[in-house]
């Protein structure tokens, strides 16, 4: 009898065909473009050397990032799971959730819980299912909200098993997110709903009035670890009915000291490692950002047709689905739903040896970082010397994909006891942790670095995206926080570029040229910012004093300008349509792109030089989720909110405020001198960046109206 399919691949043929003629055609017309740049630059005459270098170097710059980033285009795939095909009698591996928080006035608690109770709500064998929370701040009212969250998950949980309830974030259930599952039910059914709701508004009273006294919201620095099991699923004897129905829920609170590095994200990741091994110890982990909640019940199931197919199981180390946010405006003028990434970039990655892993939303196998494929026990050679001296933990290390059960004489205070042990800041003194296993220390985007690694080392990953986002959190919506952020990935991948760990040089030697290119172009993309600031500067400047640094018009040269132009926007273009973008997408995505790339991106470059020179000590920016109206309201008009954002706007205006001067008076002076065929290129140059920078100049208008 044939085995079913648990899942399909399928290749963009379509597009790859495409992509690889445009390539073709589009690196023809950059040799042309880099040799009319040379040749003029050292046997033309009356060339002004300085401007020449400097927009060389800008193109040349360009051209690198463009043949880097070709490696995504190179051999999309799409892929599906078809989780009914699984066996009926097959035992579903073991499933742990890590959900991870840290300040509750930036994250706010409610929305922790959301996420929270959403992962217990999973379409899951809730013996083979435990959730744990990181609470990297040891506030009260993270604690006390748990516990209330638990509470209320036991009224929660049923209900939503009984009606197969598909989103089961109690927050966006009772929004109108989930109107469409409430059309056509009994009257029976509303009743109970009206009896959950009330619940629910209980529950959320009683945490928002806790948390509404500053003194439960403190993040406290200095502390020693707290580990409690809110509820247990397998020594509750108190109630035996109810164990068969809620996961394992566990609270882990790390000590922290301030003479100990705290290691951010991947030090409370690698905490809630340890702790899980001795607790449950599920082969397999669902990663999730505290705003990230499981819009689809069904996604751990559709994840397992990857994990449990046996050729791709052995060397298959995480199944990576798309962040996708609901607070996205029709407008989306700040790119928050990064299509380029998710629609464009990671399915293009998934056809060589999969994506990068994406921070969040993602099922990893846990002895994946642990070794190598088919050699994951290699550092039980010296257990001590790489994971610490906790036996208990050392033991739930070896076997193969099966739940680590605890002894019987092993209590329960016990265990709490060896897991207190394993969430000291001092357990990893003189270990392995953070370095060539486990969750990296050596960047602080650790989920990606790890990832990276986990790609040099063998493993290969996949993409999934399906209809219906499985994940759904929520995105920056004003300039401040969107640069803050971006200038943190910035610069943690240029020092990536920059070290020991380059992908051009590190991971060249350990997975194949295209995806070492991929993690090329993530490393090094933010050197753009260098190469449109030369673009925007050096031919306005020019243009200013009559100095020509295009060809004319009647010029053949100048049509090679003119194609590498029109064969990146059409290029741009063909990708958003493609992927259920519009015209508007397409705007809005050239218009973010050259302002991230003129502040975040170039705040990111130098930040990432300072540290390297040792002049800058690295931090953690925490990104702010709790929702503004005013802002919110800005943001859905389509209009852009620069307050806050005044160190990263300086370069902007300085860039705009020069166009605007170069553009005027350069005109003028085509004009009086009747040279438009020599200078049309820089005119139309500056006059494209200022279209561009509209809104730079919407928000200088409207500031000055303001101080009026």
């Amino acid at each position: 009898m044939a085995t079913l399919s648990l899942h399909t691949c399928r290749v963009q043929q379509p597009h790859a065909t495409i992509n690889r003629i445009h390539i073709f055609l589009h690196f023809t017309a950059i040799l042309f473009l880099l040799y009319y740049r040379t040749t003029r630059l050292f046997h033309g005459k009356n060339v002004p050397t300085l401007a020449w270098s400097l927009i060389s170097t800008s193109e040349l710059i360009l051209t690198i990032i463009w043949i880097l980033i070709q490696a995504f285009r190179w051999r999309p795939v799409s892929r599906s799971a078809i989780p009914e095909n699984i066996p009926g009698g097959i035992e579903l591996p073991g499933l742990d959730v890590f959900v991870c928080t840290l300040d509750p006035k930036k994250e706010p608690t409610i929305e922790v819980m959301n996420t929270v109770l959403s992962a217990l709500a999973l379409d899951y064998p809730p013996e083979k299912l435990s959730v744990y929370l990181s609470d990297d701040g040891g506030s009260y009212i993270t604690l006390y909200a748990i516990k209330e969250a638990c509470s209320f998950a036991k009224s929660w949980l049923p209900f939503c098993k009984k009606y197969g309830i598909k989103s089961r974030c109690p927050g966006a259930y009772f929004s109108s997110f989930a109107d469409d599952e409430r059309l056509l039910w009994s009257d029976e059914f509303r009743i109970e709903e009206e009896k959950i709701k009330a619940k629910y508004d209980e529950f959320k009273g009683k945490v928002e009035k806790v948390g509404g006294e500053d003194e439960n919201n403190k993040v406290v620095p200095d502390r020693p670890p707290h580990v409690e099991i809110i509820h247990d699923n397998k020594n509750n004897e108190e109630d035996v009915e109810d164990q068969t129905q809620m996961p394992l829920l566990v609270y882990v609170s790390r000590e922290r000291r301030p003479l100990f590095p705290h290691r951010f994200k991947a030090g409370a990741l690698n905490t809630l490692l340890r702790v899980s091994g001795v607790i449950s110890n599920g082969p397999y982990l669902l990663v999730l950002d505290c705003d990230m909640y499981c819009n689809d019940p069904t996604s751990a199931r559709q994840a397992m047709c990857f994990h449990l197919d046996s050729q791709l199981s052995h060397s298959l180390a995480f199944v990576q689905y798309p962040q996708i946010f609901y607070n996205i405006s029709k407008n989306d003028i700040y790119d928050g739903q990064a299509r380029s990434a998710y629609k464009t970039k990671w399915q293009g990655m998934d056809g060589l040896k999969g994506p990068l892993l994406s921070g969040t939303g993602f099922y990893l196998k846990r002895k994946a970082l642990y070794g190598k494929p088919n050699q994951e026990d290699m550092f039980l050679s010296e257990p001590e010397k790489n994971f610490g001296t906790s036996s208990k933990f050392i033991h739930s290390l070896k076997g193969n994909n099966e739940q680590f059960v605890a002894k019987k004489d092993d209590s329960r205070e016990a265990i709490l006891e060896e897991s207190r042990l394993l969430a000291d800041c001092a357990f990893e003194a003189n270990t392995e942790w953070g370095k060539e296993a486990r969750f990296s220390y050596d960047c602080l985007l650790e989920s990606t670095f790890t990832g990276y690694l986990l790609h040099c080392k063998g493993w290969i990953s996949v993409y999934l995206y399906p209809k219906r986002p499985c994940f759904l959190g929520c995105t920056t919506i004003d300039m401040k926080d969107g640069m803050v952020q971006l200038m943190k990935w910035s610069s943690n991948l240029v020092q990536v570029g920059l070290s020991k760990f380059s992908p051009l040089t590190y991971g060249v030697s350990r997975m194949s040229v295209l995806q070492s290119m991929c993690y090329g172009y993530f490393t090094f993309s933010s050197l753009l910012s260098v190469a449109l600031l030369l673009y925007g500067t050096v031919p306005q400047v020019c243009l200013l004093n009559g100095i020509p640094l295009y060809p004319k018009v009647s010029d053949p040269w100048f049509a090679v300008f003119v194609a590498i132009y029109m064969s990146s926007l059409f290029q741009h273009l063909y990708e958003v349509l493609s992927s259920d973008g519009s015209i508007k997408t397409w705007w809005n995505e050239q218009r973010i792109w050259m302002i991230k790339s003129i502040s975040g991106s170039l705040f990111g470059v130098l930040d990432a030089i300072m540290k390297c020179l040792g002049k800058k000590k690295v931090s953690l920016s925490l990104t702010n989720k709790a929702v503004d109206k005013e802002k919110f309201e800005k943001y859905e008009k389509g209009k852009f909110d620069f307050e806050g954002a005044a160190m990263f706007m300086v370069p902007l205006l300085i860039l705009v405020i020069l166009n605007i001067v170069c553009f005027f008076c350069g005109l003028r002076r085509v004009v009086i001198e009747k040279s438009l065929e020599e200078m049309f290129g820089q005119v139309f140059l500056s006059f494209f960046i200022l279209i561009l920078s509209y809104p730079i100049l919407e928000g200088m208008v409207t500031k000055g109206k303001g101080k009026q």
